[in-house]
């Protein structure tokens, strides 16, 4: 059998390797194919399976949706051309007998359906949790948001419960029990965001009689995850320092260690220069705390009165456990980080991405465990507030589980594709 995966973004085209990973694994797997809608689905290189159609880098970087001047650059760049193109190749495809596994949005979801094959939706966009979580709806969404009952339109529940629709799989279980309601055949298996973060065997945790001591003497960890899209980041970076300048006054009796969580696309030498405007001074490597075992020989390492701040490249993974807290102003990072229990403070962004508008939205998606200021000088107090408020902690770690999911996701879906979408 052959399957083809269709994606529409960076974070897209990752989740759909965690589960095509997942597929290849299989004692019958299928004949994989791809074909990112969206950038040039450099996530898949590292898997063996041919791209079965054109893709092109747009200018909006995917985010056409937040602002008509990125369309509209988008389509002056050739992305109705593009789309043409890409949708002739999926409807060539199909013609030979394959199914489709469709995944982020409507748009790769509306490709499957004309493509007249078989197929199943990963739907990474939308949450019922934008709207509502389990006690009803929420007071401060806009009037117009939810007014077919659901985050997802009627339109895309047409889609979703169609015969030739095999499998829907929403980012939580509190979407798939409302799209259960229109007769979708909705499975709540987790969302494959949070796969690969935590060790599959973590070790076991003793609690030793002075352990109270130690969590005061120990630093405060917080990572700093300012996203990943040029030039946004740097901006997003500047003020990200801004607040742990408030933070190293606020916490002048503890130590700080900050993780910067920084994507390989971006360059070290504009958040160096940030970093030594605001006072701090790079040391060498070997200055890395040993026990932070960060697997990352190129990282870069500051320090600043009471502070030591690591900027690494290479071990994202490690930044994300590490940290007690983190000020983000990210997207998937900033779930992740949520979804292992923790609190992040985010500070409103100027954009394309990460706007103010994205930031509200983002609280409703994440609820009490992201608090949103808007300026950095906010973090701080909103920090110093949080520690004081251990029932509030304990809140926010059952919280951001139970919303993004234990972990294995991946596994589960491609099981069940196996199941539901080609042996059947």
């Amino acid at each position: 059998m052959q399957l083809l995966c269709l994606s529409n973004g960076h974070g897209e085209d990752i989740i759909a390797v965690r589960i095509l990973q997942e597929l290849q694994r299989h004692p019958a797997a299928p004949e994989l194919a791809a074909l990112p809608l969206v950038g040039e689905g450099m996530a898949y290189t590292q898997l063996d399976i041919p791209i079965i159609g054109p893709v092109q880098r747009m200018p909006s970087g995917g985010f056409i949706y937040m602002e008509s001047r990125q369309l509209v650059r988008d389509v002056q760049s050739g992305l109705l051309q593009l789309t043409l193109a890409q949708f002739k190749a999926v409807r060539r495809w199909a013609k030979k007998g394959g199914v489709i596994l469709a995944v982020g949005d409507i748009v790769p979801l509306v490709f499957a359906w004309l493509s007249g094959a078989p197929y199943a939706f990963i739907g990474t966009a939308k949450s019922e949790y934008y709207l509502r979580d389990e006690a009803g709806w929420l007071p401060n969404r806009s009037r117009w948001e939810g007014w077919s009952g659901s985050v997802y339109l009627p339109w895309e529940r047409w889609l979703m419960s169609r015969t030739r629709c095999k499998a829907v799989f929403p980012r939580d279980k509190l979407t798939t029990t409302i799209l259960q309601q229109w007769s979708i055949p909705a499975f709540d298996l987790g969302n494959p965001m949070m796969d690969g973060i935590e060790p599959e065997n973590p070790a076991p945790i003793f609690y030793e009689t002075n352990a109270e001591l130690k969590e005061i003497q120990r630093p405060l960890v917080i990572t700093l995850l300012p996203g990943s899209r040029i030039p946004e980041a740097y901006e997003n970076w500047h003020k990200i320092v801004l607040a742990i300048n408030g933070l190293l006054e606020g916490f002048k009796e503890r130590s700080l260690l900050f993780l910067g969580a920084i994507a390989p696309s971006l360059s070290l030498d504009s958040l160096v220069e940030i970093l030594q405007g605001q006072g701090w001074h790079q040391h060498p490597s070997e200055s890395i705390p040993s026990n932070l075992q960060l697997n990352d020989p190129t990282a870069i390492t500051f320090t600043n009165k009471n502070a030591t701040l690591v900027l690494s490249q290479d071990d994202y993974n490690l930044c994300l456990l590490k940290g007690d807290c983190c000020i983000a102003m990210a997207g998937t990072a900033t779930e992740q980080f949520v979804g292992l229990g923790k609190p992040a403070i985010a500070i409103s962004g100027s954009g394309p991405q990460y706007t103010p508008a994205f930031a509200e939205a983002q609280t409703r998606l994440l609820g009490p465990s992201l608090i949103l200021v808007q300026q950095p000088d906010k973090v701080a107090g909103a920090l110093q507030q949080l520690f004081r408020d251990p029932d509030r902690l304990q809140l926010i770690a059952e919280n951001g589980r139970k919303r993004m999911g234990k972990a294995g996701a991946a596994n589960r879906i491609a099981n069940c594709l196996m199941e539901k979408l080609v042996v059947g």
